[in-house]
């Protein structure tokens, strides 16, 4: 209600004193400077904060992913995102393929997805990180730990925002595509447009991606099965049945910076896949003719207002509304291999060609569609109660409906399944700067109301006579979260950092009913994790020593879990042999009790802006600390590490910029980036076959900028060294890449 009554009331309510406010700030908007930017004039310069280091130094265990160069790359937003310090993208093969995002052993439920605030699950599968080219972004924000006030949710682990880019104060467009290694294309296109004097604006994009992901695997789970039924490990086998289709487009249109708005836009975001299904969980049984398509139509409201109704109060309101729907299909009954040959077996001495049990390539064959009705809103009033002390107020909603149909079975519609969740979060912030604002603080608290229902139907038979039952599970709870965090300002550039946090999260949609398209079965039992997390730290920001610039940044984390949900596993007591763990699918559990205590770290090195160098290191023991299993008897895997989870990684990127090489104002950029990953294990008991290796890739890469500044050429070898390298349960991603990209931009038009 708060979000409607407050939207309507930008239309119908403004006040002379906001008009006067106005007037007096066009007045002195010429004699102005931006805090924000440097200024150099021959040799008096002027300092001060960037929006990145303003965030960074918030107090908040936080990171900014700056993707101007990035976007004119062959660079996914996952791939800039798994280069950065304490972030590990879980992806389960190459491009499109099922992503979850881990940060310093915190995934799931409990780290938050946004696209410009918003969810980005509100605009479905088939517009996310995987498939928004870095050219439609600003930067990105990692938290990790507390959330600030315009993030609140019901997250404790951290969150990932993207933020797309807004300026439209010049009219320009821009235009990309790339072809490269696995038949894959890439193009997207960008346009922003402002009429001056009403301030009528417009911003467009638009992507489509297509990919065959024929890479080649020989790892440990490549396997070929004879007609002996043996198993062959490291198979070197290029994939199939792996083809990505994707198209997206997002429009906006709407007025900056007048009278009773610095931003109101609506837009649409549409966007639609088809993606192959070539595998289960693991990659032990290849999947030929399973496949899904998913199509997402969300319409968008966004408003912004400093100096709403009255001085020194703010108004922020973010909608999105949105329809999604899920088609899998699964009907070949042939067993494969790893060859896309059809399996075979010796049966009375005579070779023969082997049926799958079910019908189909997982199970059973699978005519299915899921429909999901998405509502998202966040409302955010902020006041400057005085100089350096801010208080906000924060109400968020959002829900899913959710109907599934089995469309092989006759009346589909009336034994469709049909699954609510739905969450309201009322928080406050307070926020302070004191000592001559070197001391920053930060208090938050949230209450949560959280409901869910699930109606499932089948048929009975009585007496000869069919009829439908129906089972109903319904749940409602309530929690109470707090945190805090605090910047402290100690000499200069150094600032120490800390944040803490005690907060309850709720299972969501997929890990609470399933998503036969990701091979997750539902778990209508899962309850709530709980978390009390701290973080300590300290940031160094570039410091200028001649031609040389520094900057160092630390962080230790100490996180306790209680009904920690995470991807079931196997235990080594449950199998008998190495194909037990074997797995195509599987579903979400809670661990009684799990504690993770370890840091991240990373520096900046840059010389005379030619050179730029980083390097980061993340470290982490995520153990499980469950005194006794689910039927009360002692943990076997007590003070075990978590399983299936990279807990060492390490990142080093590089880049020199040459001027004027080949051609007068022209920019030469090279590129290189390695990656380390450390050993984990995937089985509960850590058996050594279950081992994920230790990974080492190598990136190399270069872009021209012609003398025009409007043309930009690149090329970059992903994997140059075709390493091994793994994610989830051992599935292989691809090896050696090449990819070429141009991109244009036009700024002198209309």
């Amino acid at each position: 209600m708060l979000f409607f009554l407050l939207s309507v009331s930008v239309f119908s309510q403004e006040t002379k004193n906001n008009e006067k406010a106005q007037k007096e700030q066009k007045k002195e908007k010429p004699a102005k400077k931006d805090p924000e930017e440097a200024e150099e004039l021959h040799d008096v310069s002027v300092k001060g904060k960037s929006k990145k280091q303003k965030v960074e130094t918030s107090g908040f265990a936080v990171a900014i992913i700056e993707t101007k160069e990035a976007s004119l790359r062959n660079l996914t937003t996952n791939e800039l995102l798994d280069r950065s310090v304490g972030v590990r993208v879980r992806q389960n093969g190459g491009i499109g393929s099922n992503v979850e995002y881990n940060l310093n052993g915190m995934s799931g439920s409990t780290v938050g997805i946004f696209l410009d605030g918003i969810e980005v699950s509100t605009f479905g599968q088939s517009f996310n990180l995987n498939n928004i080219p870095p050219s439609m972004i600003e930067r990105i924000e990692v938290y990790k730990g507390v959330l600030p006030s315009h993030l609140t949710g019901d997250y404790v682990g951290g969150a990932i925002n993207v933020v797309l880019k807004k300026d439209v104060s010049q009219n320009n467009a821009t235009a990309a595509v790339s072809y490269g290694s696995f038949n894959t294309f890439q193009s997207d296109l960008s346009v922003m447009l402002r009429e001056k004097k009403s301030g009528l604006s417009f911003r467009g994009s638009g992507a489509y991606i297509y990919t065959d992901n024929s890479y080649e695997t020989w790892g440990h789970s490549s396997t070929y099965v004879n007609e002996f039924q043996q198993i062959i490990r490291n198979y070197k086998v290029k994939r199939f049945n792996n083809t990505y289709k994707n198209i997206a487009g997002r429009f906006e249109v709407g007025f900056t910076d007048t009278k009773w708005a610095d931003q109101f836009f609506i837009g649409y975001n549409g966007s639609s896949n088809y993606t192959e299904i070539p595998h289960g969980i693991t990659m032990s049984v290849p999947y030929v003719g399973r496949f899904n398509e998913t199509e997402a139509h969300a319409f968008i409201l966004n408003y912004n207002k400093k100096n709403f109704l009255t001085k020194d109060l703010t108004l922020s309101v973010i909608a999105a509304r949105s329809e999604r729907s899920t088609y899998l299909q699964d009907t070949v009954g042939w067993a494969y291999n790893w060859n896309g040959k059809i399996r075979e077996a010796i049966v009375n001495e005579e070779i023969v060609q082997l049926r799958t049990k079910d019908g189909g390539q997982q199970g059973k064959k699978v005519i299915s569609n899921i429909d999901r009705k998405v509502i998202n809103a966040r409302t955010n009033l902020g006041y400057m109660i005085t100089d350096g002390h801010r208080a906000s107020l924060n109400h968020k909603i959002e829900g899913t409906s959710r109907i599934e149909e089995d469309l092989l079975t006759p009346g589909a519609s009336d034994l469709a399944t049909e699954s609510d969740i739905y969450k309201n979060i009322i928080s406050m912030n307070y926020e302070a700067e004191t000592f001559n604002r070197k001391l920053k603080t930060n208090i938050l608290g949230k209450y949560t109301i959280n409901r869910t229902n699930d109606l499932r139907k089948r048929i009975i038979t009585t007496d000869g006579v069919n009829s439908i039952a129906e089972e109903i599970n319904s749940t409602t709870d309530s929690n109470f979260g707090y945190g805090g965090t605090i910047s402290y300002n100690v000499i200069s550039d150094v600032f120490l950092i800390g944040s803490t946090e005690n907060s309850y999260i709720m299972p969501d949609e997929i890990q609470l009913f399933g998503d036969p398209s990701r091979n997750i079965l539902p778990n209508l039992q899962l309850k709530g994790e709980r978390y009390i997390n701290y973080n300590l730290g300290f940031r160094w920001n570039p410091s200028n020593f001649g031609k040389h610039k520094i900057s160092l940044y630390a962080n230790a984390f100490w996180r306790n879990g209680y009904d920690k949900i995470t991807i079931q596993t196997v235990a080594d007591a449950d199998i008998k042999d190495e194909s037990g763990a074997d797995i195509q699918v599987s579903r979400y559990v809670n661990l009684q009790r799990t504690q993770a205590r370890g840091f991240e770290a990373e520096i900046i090195y840059i010389y005379n802006n030619r050179l730029n160098t980083s390097f980061n290191i993340s470290k982490f023991n995520n153990l499980d600390k469950s005194e006794f299993d689910e039927k009360g008897r002692p943990n076997r895997y007590y003070n075990h590490q978590v399983i299936n989870e990279p807990f060492f990684t390490m990142n080093m990127n590089m880049q020199y910029t040459f001027k004027n090489l080949f051609q007068k104002k022209s920019t030469l950029s090279t590129y290189y980036n390695a990656g380390y990953v450390g050993e984990y294990f995937t089985v509960r008991g850590q058996p050594q076959f279950s081992i994920t290796p230790t990974q080492f890739s190598h990136d190399l890469g270069l872009s021209y900028r012609f003398p025009a500044q409007k043309l930009v050429a690149s090329i970059d070898v992903k994997n140059i060294l075709n390493a091994e390298v793994y994610d989830n349960f051992q599935i292989q991603k691809p090896g050696r890449g090449i990819y070429f990209k141009l991109n244009y931009t036009f700024s002198k038009f209309l």
